[in-house]
C-alpha cells in the first residue's frame, strides 16, 4: 500500500480529533469549552507587571515627552504661520521639480481642495505631527536597519521584533504609551513613530544586503575604515532600497494620524474624521478623509518619485519660479487672507452628500437590507455559530435538524470518498474537515481540534519546530482566557481573507488577462493603498451603518489590494521559454493560464494572501469601532480603560494569529518556490 503524504497524514490526524471531540462532546464538555478553572490571570499579571516597568520608566518617558513637545510646537507654530499661497507653491515648486506638470497640477489642486474644505489648519497641524515622527522613524529605523547588517548574530532577533511590531495591532501599544507619556498630541507622535519604523528598518537592512560584493571589495581595497565604508560606500549603493523605505515610513506615519488622534486630542484632520463619525456626520466626515486621502496621494507620488533615483530632474528655474509668485502672492495679501479655516466652500458638498445619503438609503432601504441580512445570515452567521445554530425559521424558513447533518456528513464523507478514489485523497479529508466546521462554526470550535489542526498545518508548511511554535502560543491564548474572543476575530477575518482571495484573485486573474481591465483596476488600487485605514469605516457606515457586516466590507476594501497586485504580477512573470514550449505544444489560452502561467505564479500569489491576511488582521482592531466583538473589541475597550493588561494581552493574542497565519503561509511558498526550482 501507498504511504500516505504528509498532507494526508496531517488532514486524518485533524480529522480524527475533530470527530473525536464531537463524539465525546457530551460526556467530556471541557473538550468543546475550556473550564474557566483552568484559565490563569494573565491579564492582571502582565498589567501589574508591566505598570511596575512603566512606573520605572515614567519619569525618563515623561522628560522625554516634554522634550519632543518643543520640536512639535515648532512644527505647528510654522506650519500655522507660513501663509497658505506660499506653502502651495512650495508644494507645487516641489511637484514641478520632481515629476514636471503632471505633479504640479496635482499639488495644487489637491492643496487647492484642501484649501476650499475649511480644513487648512487641521491638516497643518496633521503635516506638523508627519513632519517630527518621521524623522524620528526614519532614525530609529536606519539604526536598527545598520545594527542588523553589521552584526549578523542580532539580525535574526531584530527580525522577529520587527514582525512583531508590524503584526502587534496598532490599539494595543496605545495604551503603555499614553500611561507612559500622558495625553496629549506627542503620544500620538511617537505611536506614529514606532509604527513607521519597521517598513524603514527593513527596507535599510535589505538594501545593505543587495550591495553588490564587488562594491564592497573595492572599499577594502582601498583602505576605508568600516564606518567609511558603510557611510561612504554601502548606503549610497543601497540609496534606491533606502528610499522605498523613506516612501512607506511616510505613508506609515500618516496613516496613524486619526488612531494617534484618540489618545492626542488635539485639533487635527484625524480628530475632525473621528468627531464627525460619533456625530454620524458622514458627509463632513467623508470631507475631512478626503484632505488626509490628498495628502497620502501627494506624499507617496512624491517620495516614490524620489525612490526611483529619476536623474533627470525638471527645471529648477521654473520651480523657484513657482516659489516667487507665492511669495510676493503672500506679501501682497498679507493684510487681507482671511483665517483659512473660514472658507468651507465645500460644506454645500458635504451637505449635499448627507442629504443624497438619507435619499438613496430611504429609496433602497429594502435592497441594501437584503443584500446586509442575505449575508449575514446566508454566510457570516452560519461560519459563526455553525449551520445547526444558524439556521432556523427565522434566517432561512426551516429549522436544521439532526436528520440533517447526518444528510449534510454523508454528503461530504462521499464527496471525500471520490475524491480519494481520483487520487485527491489530501483534499478529501480537507472536505470532510471543512464540513465539520461549517457544521460547528468556528467559534465554538473544540479547542483540541484546532490546536491539532494548527500544529498539522504548520508541519506541513514548515516541519516540526514551526508545529511546536504555533502549538506552544495558542496555548498561551487559550489559558488566558481569550480564546472565545480570538476565535471570534478568527472568523471574520477569516471570513474577509476568502473573499479577498475570490474577489482579489478574479480580478488580478483579468488584469493579467486584459491591459485595458489593468488599466482601470490599476489607479484604484493605488488610492486603496493610499487611503489610511479609518477613512474605509466612513462609507460603509453611510450606506450600512453600524455592525458586522459594515466591518466585514471594511475589512475587505483594505485587504483585498494585495491579492490583486501579487496575482496579476504572478501570472505575467511567467519565463519567456515556458510560454513558448506551451504554445509548441499546441495549449490553448486557457490551458496556458492553467497549467503554466498558474504554478508558477504560486509562490507570488501565496505572498499576495499572506500580505492580505496582515493587513485583514490590522483592520480588525479599527473595524471594532464600528460593532465586531473578538480581540479587537478588547483592545479598544482597553485602550479606553486605560487596561494595560487586557490591551497588552489582547494585542499579543491577535499578533500570535496573524504571525501563525503569516508562518505558514510563507512556509507554503517556500516549498512552491523550491518544487519550481527557484
Amino acid at each position: 500500500m501507498k504511504s500516505l503524504s504528509k498532507g494526508s497524514q496531517a488532514a486524518l490526524i485533524t480529522l480524527v480529533v475533530g470527530a473525536l471531540c464531537l463524539l465525546l462532546e457530551s460526556m467530556l464538555p471541557w473538550l468543546t469549552s475550556y473550564p474557566k478553572g483552568w484559565e490563569l490571570a494573565a491579564s492582571d499579571w502582565v498589567g501589574l507587571g508591566v505598570k511596575s516597568g512603566l512606573d520605572f520608566i515614567k519619569p525618563a518617558a515623561r522628560m522625554f515627552s516634554t522634550l519632543m513637545g518643543y520640536p512639535m510646537a515648532a512644527a505647528n507654530s510654522v506650519l500655522a504661520t507660513v501663509p497658505w499661497p506660499l506653502l502651495i507653491a512650495a508644494a507645487v515648486a516641489l511637484g514641478w521639480r520632481l515629476g514636471g506638470l503632471k505633479m504640479a497640477a496635482m499639488a495644487a489642486v489637491g492643496l487647492g481642495l484642501v484649501v476650499m474644505s475649511g480644513y487648512w489648519p487641521q491638516g497643518m497641524n496633521t503635516l506638523a505631527l508627519v513632519a517630527v515622527s518621521v524623522p524620528l522613524a526614519m532614525m530609529a529605523g536606519t539604526l536598527i536597519g545598520i545594527l542588523a547588517n553589521e552584526y549578523p548574530r542580532f539580525r535574526e532577533p531584530i527580525q522577529a521584533l520587527l514582525d512583531v511590531m508590524q503584526t502587534v495591532p496598532t490599539f494595543a501599544y496605545l495604551t503603555p504609551l499614553l500611561v507612559l507619556f500622558g495625553f496629549g498630541p506627542v503620544v500620538g507622535l511617537i505611536a506614529s513613530a514606532i509604527y513607521a519604523a519597521p517598513p524603514m528598518a527593513r527596507n535599510v537592512l535589505l538594501g545593505l544586503q543587495r550591495v553588490e560584493p564587488e562594491v564592497k571589495e573595492a572599499a577594502v581595497m582601498a583602505g576605508g575604515t568600516r564606518l567609511q565604508q558603510l557611510f561612504q560606500v554601502e548606503i549610497p549603493a543601497a540609496k534606491l532600497q533606502i528610499m522605498v523605505g523613506v516612501n512607506q515610513c511616510l505613508m506609515a506615519a500618516l496613516s496613524m494620524v486619526i488612531i494617534a488622534a484618540v489618545i492626542g486630542g488635539f485639533n487635527d484632520i484625524g480628530w475632525e474624521v473621528l468627531l464627525t463619525m460619533r456625530k454620524a456626520q458622514f458627509g463632513a466626515a467623508m470631507l475631512a478623509g478626503s484632505v488626509i486621502v490628498i495628502f497620502a496621494i501627494l506624499i507617496d507620488r512624491m517620495s516614490a518619485t524620489l525612490a526611483l533615483d529619476r536623474r533627470r530632474l525638471w527645471d529648477g528655474r521654473v520651480a523657484l519660479g513657482i516659489l516667487a509668485v507665492g511669495l510676493l502672492a503672500s506679501l501682497a495679501l498679507r493684510s487681507s487672507l482671511p483665517d483659512p479655516g473660514s472658507y468651507q466652500m465645500l460644506d454645500p458638498v458635504a451637505v449635499w452628500l448627507d442629504s443624497w445619503l438619507t435619499d438613496f438609503t430611504r429609496a433602497n432601504a429594502d435592497l441594501l437590507t437584503s443584500v446586509k441580512n442575505g449575508i449575514m445570515f446566508y454566510v457570516l452567521l452560519p461560519l459563526r455559530i455553525g449551520l445547526d445554530q444558524a439556521i432556523l425559521p427565522f434566517t432561512w424558513g426551516f429549522l436544521w435538524t439532526p436528520g440533517m447533518s447526518l444528510w449534510f456528513f454523508a454528503a461530504a464523507a462521499g464527496t471525500a470518498l471520490v475524491l480519494g478514489l481520483r487520487g485527491q485523497l489530501t483534499l478529501g479529508l480537507v472536505v470532510l474537515i471543512a464540513a465539520g466546521i461549517l457544521e460547528t462554526g468556528v467559534s465554538q470550535l473544540p479547542w483540541p481540534f484546532v490546536l491539532i489542526g494548527a500544529a498539522a498545518l504548520s508541519w506541513v508548511a514548515g516541519g516540526h519546530r514551526l508545529a511546536i511554535l504555533s502549538t506552544v502560543l495558542l496555548a498561551t491564548i487559550l489559558v488566558s482566557g481569550l480564546w472565545e474572543r480570538a476565535l471570534l476575530s478568527l472568523y471574520l477575518s477569516g471570513a474577509a481573507v476568502f473573499a479577498c482571495a475570490v474577489l482579489g484573485g478574479g480580478i488580478g486573474l483579468l488584469s493579467a488577462v486584459s491591459p485595458m481591465v489593468w488599466r482601470v483596476v490599476r489607479p484604484i488600487c493605488d488610492m486603496l493603498q493610499t487611503i489610511p485605514l479609518f477613512v474605509f469605516l466612513i462609507p460603509v457606515l453611510m450606506v450600512f451603518q453600524i455592525g458586522e457586516f459594515s466591518a466585514f466590507l471594511a475589512i475587505i476594501a483594505y485587504a483585498v489590494v494585495p491579492m490583486i497586485r501579487y496575482t496579476r504580477q504572478g501570472l505575467i512573470d511567467t519565463p519567456e521559454e515556458m510560454i513558448e514550449a506551451a504554445t509548441a505544444a499546441g495549449a490553448t489560452r486557457w490551458q496556458m493560464m492553467r497549467d503554466v502561467r498558474a504554478p508558477y505564479a504560486a509562490p507570488t500569489i501565496l505572498l499576495g494572501l499572506n500580505q492580505t491576511i496582515l493587513y485583514a488582521f490590522a483592520m480588525l482592531v479599527i473595524a471594532a469601532l464600528i460593532g465586531t466583538t473578538g480581540l479587537g473589541q478588547s483592545i479598544y475597550l482597553a485602550l479606553g480603560q486605560a487596561d494595560v493588561g487586557l490591551g497588552i494581552s489582547a494585542g499579543a493574542a491577535m499578533a500570535i494569529l496573524a504571525l501563525i497565519a503569516d508562518r505558514i503561509v510563507q512556509g507554503f511558498a517556500e516549498e512552491r518556490k523550491r518544487a519550481l526550482g527557484l
